[in-house]
């Protein structure tokens, strides 16, 4: 899969446009750093950012995009933005009651993608039909799930009258998810990783460090480019400026195929998140 700039982007099943890197925002606090953040991934090339109802962040992610906007001489068309259903607010109403907060704390007439975060047990069909009301009434551009199984979608494409259009899972080379992402192919569902560098536990694996010496690139660079390459929409983390750079400095050259084997061959199955068969929030 040839990509080839910051700008290239994935195209969903209903045609809409979506970056192939994203800026997240898990864990980052209300305040400067996080307003900043936001801002200096924007004027940095990122046109996509992905926050959550539950990060308690989405005031100031949409403060950083209005300033980002500013100062990136740009239109807010220009962005992606995601946000996330909680889990407590599964249902019919409560979704549609929690979509219109999450609207409105990032100031935004419209979102570009809304998921579901987890696959709440009895409640995620209720919430898939707010989000298809959502869609339908053009207050989101496309809808997706977030967390879940092959058992999960196969559950949930019975009852749907629009399919879902993205799937963010943990995803990073100790969690390769070959069988969720091909079947996320066969139908028609984008794959995107949360956690792509597993929150920095890969950084001195020696697989991955050689690889990185052969092509004068960071770990970090290369664990996002087998994304990339892999068809898999990711949005690292960070705050600061230099990491922000980096992390989509990743344009100029590609993974052999004996490199991608190598990486392929870290997979483990193993999670740094809750498994979504069995979590509890």
């Amino acid at each position: 899969m040839k990509i080839e700039s910051i700008k290239d982007t994935a195209i969903l099943a209903n045609g809409v446009k979506m970056p192939w890197l994203g800026l997240g925002v898990f864990k980052v606090e209300e305040g400067p750093e996080l307003v900043n953040a936001v801002r200096l991934a924007i004027i940095n090339g990122y046109r996509s950012i992905d926050t959550a109802a539950i990060y308690g962040n989405e005031e100031g992610v949409g403060q950083g995009i209005r300033q980002g906007i500013v100062d990136a001489g740009i239109s807010r068309e220009e962005l992606f933005i995601t946000s996330k259903l909680w889990n407590a607010d599964q249902g019919y109403e409560t979704a549609l009651a929690a979509f219109d907060k999450s609207l409105s704390k990032l100031g935004l007439d419209y979102l570009d993608l809304y998921l579901i975060h987890w696959p709440v047990k009895g409640k995620y069909k209720d919430s898939w039909r707010a989000l298809e009301t959502i869609y339908q009434a053009e207050k989101t551009r496309a809808i997706g799930v977030s967390n879940f199984h092959i058992g999960h979608l196969k559950d949930l494409l019975q009852d749907v009258k629009v399919r879902p259009m993205v799937n963010q899972v943990e995803h990073h080379p100790r969690l390769a998810q070959k069988e969720l992402r091909a079947f996320c192919a066969e139908q028609g569902i984008q794959f995107e990783a949360w956690s792509p560098l597993m929150q920095g536990q890969l950084l001195d694996n020696p697989v991955l460090l050689h690889i990185a010496l052969n092509h004068g690139k960071s770990v970090a660079q290369i664990i996002l480019r087998w994304n990339l390459q892999n068809g898999v929409v990711t949005i690292p983390k960070s705050t600061k400026e230099q990491r922000i750079i980096e992390n989509a400095a990743l344009f100029d050259f590609n993974l052999t195929p004996e490199d991608m084997q190598q990486i392929d061959g870290l997979n483990e199955n193993r999670r740094v998140g809750p498994d979504p068969d069995n979590f509890n929030f």
